[in-house]
């Protein structure tokens, strides 16, 4: 299966840290966020990556790409160990690259998959949602398509006062953690919410997507909406909703982007000690 990860947006929410760099490449603690996404489809045994990038999005090329110079660098003054992880970096996957030349949404962006995606199922990936678990949300999401054939995307219950962040499902429990969707709203508001469902980044999808996205017009904010193709896809298929387990931040937001580095930072050895000592005093 290949994974779809688009990374056109100008992370307006993280001004001014993202007015030069694409808010992909932030780090948090010592790894830019889309490695994040990379490595936990690669755990979940993808190889094939395909990122929309945007203009100014070049730095995430170069990230996963070879740098012979730094390379030689690390070598001849004997930094092994981190020459090492700077190959691992540009080895791990096949990443293509397609640009999304107007900001359109994410559906367009999406939408800028179908050629290389080439009628098979695929995995999309938001690089604003780190997901922690020892088994990868996409793998859990896997696991379910293989048994239904069929759409099915990440949700995690919200509080009813952040149902405006997202897109909200209606849906009947058909087993524990999964519903059979029956209706889905992008950012409705509190009082028009279905329920406090929520959509997060991680969906696995058949390529009927693409019609529906080329039938999708423009939705909230102006944009071709992910969420309004998949309510056109509901009328052709079955689509389903799976509460993954996991640990999410939204590091499309300086909030979460803080606990990110934080709470990450103290799962490292080298880092816990004194970190948390630092944390200690603070308080």
């Amino acid at each position: 299966m290949k994974v779809v990860i688009p990374a056109a947006g100008l992370g307006t929410r993280l001004l001014p840290a993202t007015k030069a760099q694409p808010k992909e490449m932030l780090p948090v603690v010592d790894k830019p966020a889309i490695q994040y996404v990379v490595e936990e489809a690669v755990a979940s045994g993808i190889k094939d990556i395909l990122i929309i990038t945007g203009r100014g999005k070049r730095a995430i090329e170069d990230h996963f790409d070879r740098s012979v110079e730094l390379e030689l660098a690390l070598e001849t003054s004997g930094k092994l160990t981190e020459l090492e992880e700077i190959k691992r970096i540009s080895d791990m996957a096949d990443i293509f690259y397609i640009r999304q030349k107007e900001q359109l949404g994410l559906g367009h962006a999406v939408l800028c998959a179908k050629e290389h995606i080439n009628e098979e199922p695929f995995a999309v990936m938001l690089g604003d949602d780190l997901i922690i678990n020892d088994k990868p949300c996409i793998r859990q999401l896997f696991d379910v398509f293989e048994r239904l054939k069929t759409s099915i995307i990440a949700v995690e219950r919200v509080p009813q006062d952040k149902v405006h962040k997202y897109g909200v499902i209606k849906g009947k429990e058909v087993e524990k953690n999964l519903y059979e969707i029956e209706d889905i709203i992008e950012k409705p508001s509190k009082d028009q919410a279905p329920s406090n469902i929520a959509t997060i980044g991680r969906y696995v999808l058949t390529p009927r997507i693409f019609e529906c996205l080329e039938k999708t017009g423009p939705g909230v904010g102006g944009e071709i909406q992910l969420t309004d193709g998949i309510k056109l896809l509901l009328s052709s298929e079955k689509v389903y909703a799976y509460e993954f387990s996991g640990r999410r931040y939204d590091i499309g937001t300086k909030e979460d982007w803080i606990k990110a580095t934080v709470e990450l930072a103290l799962r490292r050895s080298d880092f816990n000690s004194s970190l948390s000592e630092c944390l200690k005093k603070m308080e």
